[in-house]
């Protein structure tokens, strides 16, 4: 040991106990801030269930890997970061002492094969992450990066962190091999090995190198725990956390359901509950739960959700990325005020900080923060843009790609119930429906005496429930789109007829049906889905209430009505099994209940509906009705996961589109891509969207007159009948007989 080792040695010593110092301290300050969400125990357990997707997720890299020429990279880096940790603790020994290695493993063969490995994964990987994020740069004119608003600065100081890493490990290895100090086999130096040959003997380089290795990781610790908000750093760490809190125990994605209001850490119960006490949403950061504020920490910026959402690809100020990293800016600005117990009430005033001067001692710039309204204009000084807010479809894309599961419809969901119930602050549009839902059950306002009317030229009787459920099978859900839109009308029409001809018992429920609540929840309106919800689930538990709890079937053809009734409901007291169409019409076919005989002969395209694919993962069945149909099923580039929404989700259905390019018109661009015939999908909202888009197109001379927007349920009817016009006589529906008229 000389006097350049002990120097050496000294000054990483020294820089250690700053740079430790000063992460732990960060740590510290993180979870205290993260602390500050509200409470929420669903987190809590079970714990083997949490553990095991913790483990899948990152050993496999499976969410990370949805990008496959990202993922092997990044897996590459991160197993260097973990394991290359106990290379950058040997650096210690290393700049004291040239010959130090670690006790027992520090010269076996595997170990130097594991650091070869990890050197040269870590610049490897490094080098591929710049490269992947040069070429997607936002210079890439329509939106096309999905790095647009990320930090550049703060990716390219990780990324040249880790390929430092991996050099000096790959270097102190090196030279300590031309020094003599080692002499691995080559199979375990493949790289360092040769790399020796051509360096000088000596011992002084090894100490410098293990200084250097030391140095960028210290450096690295000193400038993430003086900035908080590096989750590009930080999610090294936080992202184990938010894996393994994620909402769904079982290791799935934050869709399907909607997060419940919580207060307090607990339901929200809306006959006890106060305004002046409660938490309605969230109206202001520290309203978000702690996971929340953990989800803010650990976004990555990688934009994978931007580039997925429907949106930003449409020219709208949504980004569900800067949404999440604008909660992070703003929460940790505002951290101080609220660790200093800093509170306002709901008319601003500040009741959480006394005296005289009440905010002495606390930064300026957070007190400046804290008057920030969340939600607001440019000139209100809001975090988030009202035209942000409510551009959301809720179609789940950017939770189905965020690779550490940052649920992102949640908490947009959140800020609209705040919105609605307490600032009674949303599109002019959505009042209507609100109005609607509450006065007549439907977001069109139709009267509940029409919702037998699709039925009325039917040749056959349509079984309307009327107290006694006997033996039929399912209770066929219509909706409100299946009951007044005449378009979806034709598949409530074609399913009914699927499922007489294929002798399944069914009874419907007529006028005691009213909407499932989807549209008033999606759009922040809670009291009113809770209302309908309530009344529905009362309702269905009555018609089922001498069937087996087994036997409980209902099969629906609206995507969001399948997705309310099976995810939702039951936390409301309805346990139903809850079947889409395309599932039950696809098990028909399979048993040979339902024939095709006459196949078509046509080129269709088809669109996964939101609601149906990404919120709860069918796929397949609609597709193998297309199959079954007789017809060439053509992909949309964007299908399954990544399938771009139509535009209808989130109570958008009932909202202007005034911002961009329309989101129903890019789909149909897409699908018209493939030169199709005919366009499926399996969702009326959808079939109502693409059919619009459709005519604009055609108005356009852009689409041919031919092209039409239909049903997987139609395509099968066709199929079955022969392909003959259908040619039903109609049915006096109010009277449950049968009568003669007309074919249409």
């Amino acid at each position: 040991m000389g006097a350049l080792q002990i120097t050496l040695g000294v000054i990483g010593v020294a820089v250690s106990v700053v740079a430790w110092g000063v992460f732990v301290y960060g740590v510290v300050r993180q979870i205290r801030i993260i602390r500050l969400g509200q409470p929420d125990a669903t987190r809590n357990g079970p714990f083997a269930p949490r553990l095991r997707t913790l483990i899948t997720e990152f050993a496999a890299h499976t969410r990370m890997n949805k990008l496959r020429h990202v993922g092997p990279w990044h897996w590459l880096v991160m197993w260097g970061f973990l394991l290359g940790s106990a290379a950058l603790f040997e650096a210690y020994g290393e700049t004291f002492n040239p010959h130090f290695a670690w006790p027992v493993i520090g010269h076996w063969a595997p170990w130097q094969l594991l650091l070869e490995l990890l050197g040269l994964g870590t610049v490897l990987g490094g080098i591929a992450l710049a490269i992947i994020r040069q070429a997607n740069h936002p210079r890439r004119a329509d939106r096309q990066s999905r790095f647009a608003g990320s930090n550049f600065g703060q990716a390219y100081f990780v990324e040249a962190v880790v390929i430092i890493e991996g050099i000096g490990i790959l270097g102190v290895k090196a030279f300590k091999i031309s020094s003599g100090v080692e002499d691995p086999a080559l199979w375990s130096s493949f790289v360092t090995q040769p790399l020796a040959q051509i360096l000088p003997t000596s011992t002084a380089a090894v100490s410098i190198m293990a200084l250097i290795k030391l140095l960028s990781g210290m450096i690295w610790l000193y400038v993430v725990g003086t900035t908080l908000t590096m989750g590009v750093a930080w999610h090294r760490f936080s992202a184990f956390f938010n894996i393994y809190f994620k909402r769904e125990a079982d290791g799935g994605v934050a869709l399907g359901k909607l997060k419940p209001m919580m207060s307090e850490g607990k339901p929200l119960d809306f006959e006890e509950a106060d305004p002046e006490k409660d938490v309605f949403g969230a109206g202001k950061i520290e309203d978000f739960s702690w996971k929340g504020w953990l989800d803010f920490s650990t976004c990555t910026e990688c934009g994978r959700c931007q580039s997925q959402c429907p949106a930003w690809n449409t020219g709208k100020p949504l980004s569900p990325k800067l949404v999440i990293t604008q909660l992070r800016d703003h929460a940790y600005a505002k951290a101080p005020y609220l660790l200093a117990g800093g509170k306002k009430d709901m008319a601003g005033e500040e009741i959480g900080l006394t005296g005289d001067n009440p905010y002495a001692g606390i930064d300026v710039l957070a007190i400046a923060e804290a008057e920030r309204p969340l939600v607001g204009a440019g000139d209100d000084g809001g975090v988030i843009d009202p035209d942000v807010l409510w551009s959301c479809t809720t179609c789940g894309a950017c939770v189905e790609q965020c690779p550490v599961d940052i649920e992102h419809v949640d908490h947009i969901v959140d800020m609209r119930r705040y919105q609605v119930m307490i600032e009674s602050n949303f599109p002019t549009e959505l009042n209507t429906m609100f109005k609607n839902l509450e006065n007549k059950g439907n977001p069109w306002g139709q009267n509940a005496k029409d919702r037998l009317a699709w039925a009325e030229d039917l040749d056959f009787e349509v079984p309307v429930f009327d107290g006694e459920f006997g033996d039929a099978e399912y209770l066929f859900w219509v909706g409100c789109a299946g009951a007044f839109e005449d378009r979806a009308k034709k598949t409530t029409r074609a399913v009914a007829e699927l499922l007489h001809i294929a002798g399944v018992g069914y009874k419907v429920l007529g006028p005691e049906e009213t909407c499932t609540g989807d549209p008033a929840r999606r759009a922040g309106n809670e009291f009113v889905f809770q209302m309908l919800a309530q009344q529905n689930v009362e309702v269905l538990n009555s018609v089922f209430e001498d069937v087996d709890q087994a036997k409980r079937k209902i099969v629906v053809t609206c995507a969001h009505c399948f997705n309310t009734l099976a995810n939702e409901y039951p936390d409301l007291g309805g346990q139903y099994e809850v079947v889409h169409h395309t599932q039950l019409l696809n098990r028909l076919v399979r048993e040979k209940r339902l024939v095709p005989v006459a196949p078509i002969a046509e080129d269709v395209t088809y669109h996964d509906p939101c609601y149906l694919g990404r919120h709860n993962k069918v796929y397949e069945a609609p597709r193998e009705l297309v199959g079954a149909s007789g017809a060439t099923l053509r992909e949309m580039p964007r299908h399954a996961d990544r399938s771009l929404c139509c535009g209808a989700g989130g109570a958008r259905m009932w909202m202007e589109e005034r911002i961009g390019k329309r989101i129903n018109v890019e789909r149909v661009d897409e699908a018209l891509g493939t030169a199709p015939s005919k366009i499926a999908t399996g969702c009326p909202f959808c079939r109502v969207m693409l059919t619009d888009g459709v005519t604009a197109r055609q108005s356009d001379g852009k689409a041919s007159e031919k092209v039409e927007v239909v049903d997987v349920a139609q395509l099968l009817l066709t199929a079955v009948k022969r392909g003959q016009p259908a040619g039903p006589a109609p049915l006096a529906v109010g009277s449950g007989k049968a009568a003669l008229a007309e074919q249409d």
